[in-house]
């Protein structure tokens, strides 16, 4: 019992000497200090972000013309080609066997024309001082038509076969970047059919995205307000691919599709990114920032000077006699490394920026002034 004594009496001389908690004002003692300045406040645009894929704006499957054995391949696995280049060579010597086939049959059908027209002339010639039949001069010129529409079938059949011999040669229909080979030399390749390679184009590269129906419709009425008001709608837009914080590739919108997905809600939406390092290939998730309004007077605060008072969000304001209050607020996105408010401050105001912990409705502060920069990393 006289343990317990000693000890209370121990605490309470050492109590008054044992520091003020920080979240307290000490009785008679000066206002908590806190940090304030006034919001940033100028012209902003607010930005959405969106997640999406990267795709091709040309992509095309390498199949053969032809049927035959692959003899050559002519690229290297992934390397970027030009349009015309050739990448594949199907055995050439049956088409060529076919091909100079066909020009013996024009050489042959040319020859029987040949004859066939100079002996309808002949016989046109006797039939003018009549020493021939006419049933005779009608054999002729049918034998003459005859041979005419067999010339024009053999170089029909020749043009066919130089078609068929230059499809051995099989060229790239488009520049880009072209996959692995899919098949090797020796293979039986089949018209149509086998499935070569594939070629997709890097530079532009599309960037497809969904929108939801409130976005949608927030940046109809914006461009409507804009094309009333006279001012050029702002179609601005940034993309970055998922290791990367903030997106930083320009791109520009250029396609919305007509109609809303009725099972998502959302419409599909494309822009066009610049490539030209090639780092961006199809398939890749990425994220997009454009221009969710035109440009407005905008209150910006960082974010650690929003509090949460239940579900609102509060802002402590201080007034010239230190005399601190709350008013409730609503944060929109962020912008330049600060929160933009949609409502509750008019920009005027003098904010808690830190030391919300030791502020209490109706309380006062010793405030320490600082000015805010434009812009937060």
């Amino acid at each position: 019992m006289r343990q317990i004594f000693l000890l209370v009496c121990l605490i309470l001389a050492i109590g008054p000497t044992l520091p003020t908690s920080g979240f307290a004002q000490a009785p008679g003692g000066p206002p908590p200090t806190v940090t304030v300045a006034k919001p940033v406040v100028r012209d902003v645009v607010e930005y959405d972000d969106f997640t999406g894929r990267f795709d091709a704006a040309d992509s095309v499957e390498i199949r053969a013309r032809v049927s035959g054995y692959l003899e050559r391949v002519g690229f290297q696995d992934g390397a970027t080609i030009k349009k015309g280049d050739v990448l594949f060579v199907i055995d050439r010597r049956p088409y060529q066997a076919a091909l100079d086939q066909a020009k013996s049959s024009v050489a042959s059908a040319q020859g029987r024309l040949t004859f066939a027209q100079g002996d309808l002339e002949r016989a046109q010639s006797l039939q003018r001082t009549g020493n021939i039949a006419e049933q005779l001069v009608d054999q002729r010129r049918q034998a003459f038509t005859t041979a005419r529409a067999d010339l024009d079938s053999a170089e029909a059949a020749l043009r066919n076969a130089q078609l068929n011999y230059n499809f051995t040669e099989i060229r790239a229909p488009i520049a880009g970047r072209i996959g692995r080979k899919l098949i090797s030399e020796g293979n039986l390749v089949s018209a149509n059919e086998t499935l070569l390679t594939t070629i997709v184009t890097l530079d532009p590269i599309y960037f497809y995205f969904d929108v939801d129906e409130r976005s949608y419709l927030a940046y109809s009425r914006n461009l409507l307000v804009a094309r009333q008001a006279g001012r050029e709608p702002v179609h601005t837009a940034l993309v970055g691919v998922t290791d990367e914080r903030e997106p930083k590739r320009p791109a520009r919108l250029d396609f919305l599709d007509n109609r809303i997905d009725q099972a998502s809600g959302t419409i599909r939406a494309r822009a066009v990114v610049e490539n030209k390092d090639g780092f961006l290939v199809p398939g890749l998730f990425g994220q997009i920032r454009i221009a969710g309004s035109q440009p407005q007077r905008g209150v910006l605060v960082p974010d650690e000077a929003i509090g949460t008072d239940q579900d609102r969000r509060i802002v402590w304001t201080v007034a010239e006699d230190g005399t601190v209050a709350s008013k409730v607020v609503t944060p929109g996105s962020r912008i330049d490394g600060y929160r933009l408010i949609r409502s509750g401050l008019t920009g005027d105001e003098t904010i808690v920026i830190t030391g919300l912990q030791r502020v209490r409705a109706g309380g006062k502060v010793t405030p320490q002034r600082q000015e805010l920069p434009a812009t937060r990393s």
